[in-house]
């Protein structure tokens, strides 16, 4: 049985409230029906999507009509990018350096169908800058992409003035449609999608304790799609609904999604970081997170430890029952770290470092006794006494 409290990569995944899960389940047991078929027990599984997608409208503070439920954040993200293959004439693709993988290798395989792809430029603090938006921009770009809370080194990037600064730079023509991986961002910190300029945004149940198999994608409008089927979900995302999904997932962003556990986590993590900073060579990543913290969400502290290579210092922890990660699970098969690389970040620091990632169950309690086990399998790969 895993001890939850001493559990930090939840931005691998999270675990699912039980409650939850057991009442979206028998409600849907209750109402198995196909919410596309005309007769009561379609139209009564229907009734309950369609209060599912209220719900969390109202959680995300936007209408109804924006909300489309798909299978997970990968989806959401990809559905905008592969909504390009659609149109008649090719363009450019702009993507931030620090996408996860659900966006970039997406939008690198565009450039096989001959779109011209580009990415944008990190600082060395792992933030997209307007500015460096605005330098990749060209005439015939026509969607860009950056994150709202890089899932490795939880930098918040300044999403809302890069919707800005692409509107004015459009300047009443044609603008770009801007898109936004909000997947690390909800219920961890603060969002407003209605009344910016953002054009879609991509989120994931399972970051925020609900069911895996289910995400949301916001749209402001709707859009013509590439992948065509039956035409659920306003003919944005065809397939039969998952309707227990969609409840749970609801229910989850009504407890989470106003990020009432966030000024707790940042005393947790301010206090997590500055007991790291006291161990000898160990390198916070970026180290400029250290002089400006409210930059970066604390739920994500990304960290490099002198002689320990990160796959190690994950198994020594996990041996003391402490589960932390080297960086997306989504990547760990590759053993590369392209947002570290981005950042310009030292092959050294890239190879020995790890992420820890919290969530609304983290305690104070707990990450004393993480720091505490990190501490001994440091002094034990550095020889230095216990």
């Amino acid at each position: 049985m895993t001890n939850i409290d001493h559990y930090f990569d939840w931005a691998g995944t999270s675990p699912s409230d039980e409650d939850i899960l057991t009442s979206s389940l028998q409600e849907t047991l209750k109402n198995w029906g196909n919410p596309s078929s005309s007769h009561q027990i379609g139209k009564d599984a229907k009734s309950i999507l369609e209060n599912a997608r209220n719900v969390a409208a109202k959680a995300m503070g936007v209408s109804p009509q924006t909300i489309y439920f798909t299978s997970g954040g990968t989806e959401s993200d990809q559905i905008p990018l592969l909504a390009l293959l659609a149109k008649p004439a090719k363009g450019t693709v702009l993507f931030s350096s620090i996408e996860h993988p659900a966006v970039r290798e997406q939008a690198l395989a565009l450039k096989n169908c001959g779109w011209n792809v580009v990415s944008i430029p990190s600082d060395k603090n792992g933030i997209i800058t307007p500015q460096a938006v605005l330098d990749t921009l060209t005439s015939d770009t026509m969607l860009v992409c950056v994150m709202a809370v890089n899932n490795e080194t939880g930098a918040i990037q300044p999403i809302y003035e890069i919707a800005d600064a692409i509107t004015k730079w459009a300047d009443g023509k044609r603008k770009p449609k801007f898109h936004v991986d909000c997947v690390q961002a909800a219920g961890k910190i603060p969002l407003k999608l209605a009344g910016s300029g953002i054009d879609s945004a991509a989120f994931s149940s399972h970051k925020i304790c609900g069911p895996r198999g289910i995400g949301i994608l916001y749209l402001k409008n709707s859009m013509e799609v590439f992948l065509r089927g039956g035409g659920q979900e306003n003919g944005i995302r065809s397939g039969t609904e998952n309707v227990f999904g969609a409840l749970a997932f609801s229910k989850a962003l009504e407890r989470y999604y106003n990020c009432q556990h966030y000024d707790t986590q940042k005393k947790i993590t301010y206090d997590f970081i500055a007991n790291l900073t006291s161990l000898p060579n160990c390198t916070i990543i970026p180290p400029g997170r250290i002089e400006n913290p409210d930059l970066y969400s604390p739920y994500v502290v990304q960290a490099a430890f002198k002689n320990i290579p990160g796959n190690v210092m994950v198994r020594a922890l996990d041996s003391k029952g402490f589960s932390i990660s080297t960086g997306s699970a989504c990547s760990t098969k590759k053993n590369n770290r392209p947002v570290l690389e981005a950042m310009k970040v030292s092959v050294d620091l890239r190879e020995t470092s790890v992420r820890f990632s919290f969530g609304p169950k983290t305690t104070a309690n707990g990450v004393k006794e993480l720091f505490e086990a990190v501490k001994d399998v440091y002094k034990q790969f550095n020889n230095l006494e216990k």
